[in-house]
């Protein structure tokens, strides 16, 4: 097991660290010194054998307590928040360190995280729990992209919603036709039945919201309505923006940084539309 404080033993070297599981496997000497010399090369911590944990980084006792997890070949290696206490930077490289070192001994993990964005780019499933129970277990791709409920689609990622109302359940294959709040009248892929009248759930993505100029004209089935630009925050790659329709709906925009920043700090309405609008519930 890997713990988010490490739970390095202080008085003890790095290469008496990672040989403790041995040693109370009663491994030969020898075989010890083999080992823990394999697993700190894995680790890239060649060299620092003889060093004690406090003259380590943060960085460095956590690749210490992994070598340490995994010395003795487990089948199953839990992971508890191991990555928390990084800054941002280092968290990222250990999460990639972490994934190679999967990759090559092709031991399964079990990674226990709060951190969305961690969880996607660290796992082949996840299991998200709430209150005990798992609301879903799916692929990453499954769970960001058809999640299967509103906790799902909060949890991870940022969402917009809409409540809705079918007018045609009937306008080709697997898609329907829905009145949102402000009027408009969205054509959203649904899989499933569902009657005409129903009040459902429709989601969108802010990357999957396009804004354009008023004089853009408007085509059948292009699922938009006018909005009122609130805000604009930079964050480098993209643009956060903050929209407000009618009755009051209010909605957030991802907008690529290749579209141009300048772009969009000067307007103050827009047509918003949302290239990929989905059923979360019916």
């Amino acid at each position: 097991m890997i713990f988010q404080n490490y739970a390095l033993f202080p008085h003890m070297t790095v290469a008496e660290n990672v040989a403790f599981p041995l040693k109370m496997r009663k491994i030969s000497s020898h075989e010890v010194g083999e080992k823990v010399k394999k697993s700190l090369d894995m680790v890239h911590l060649k060299g620092l054998a003889d060093r004690m944990p406090s003259q380590l980084s943060g960085g460095q006792q956590q690749r210490v307590a992994i070598a340490r997890a995994l010395v003795f070949n487990p089948k199953l290696v839990l992971l508890d928040e191991p990555l928390g206490a990084l800054d941002k930077n280092l968290r990222q490289n250990m999460q990639l360190e972490l994934k190679h070192i999967h990759e090559n001994l092709g031991v399964t993990m079990v990674f226990v995280t709060h951190d969305q964005d961690e969880a996607l780019t660290m796992s082949d499933r996840i299991a998200i729990f709430n209150d005990g129970v798992i609301q879903q277990a799916a692929s990453p791709n499954e769970i960001y992209n058809w999640p299967k409920n509103s906790f799902v689609a909060k949890f991870v990622g940022e969402t917009n919603f809409f409540q809705a109302k079918v007018v045609s359940s009937n306008i080709g294959k697997n898609h329907i036709a829905c009145e949102i709040m402000s009027g408009e009248v969205f054509n959203v892929y649904y899989e499933g039945r569902v009657k005409e009248k129903t009040n459902i759930s429709l989601f969108v993505r802010p990357e999957n919201i396009r804004l354009e100029s008023l004089g853009v004209k408007k085509s059948e089935n292009d699922n938009s309505i006018k909005v009122k630009i609130e805000d604009v925050n930079y964050h480098g790659d993209h643009s956060k923006v903050t929209l407000v329709g009618d009755n009051d709906i209010r909605l957030v925009s991802k907008i690529s940084s290749a579209y141009g920043y300048s772009d969009l700090s000067g307007l103050k309405e827009a047509v918003f539309k949302a290239s990929d609008c989905k059923v979360l519930e019916a």
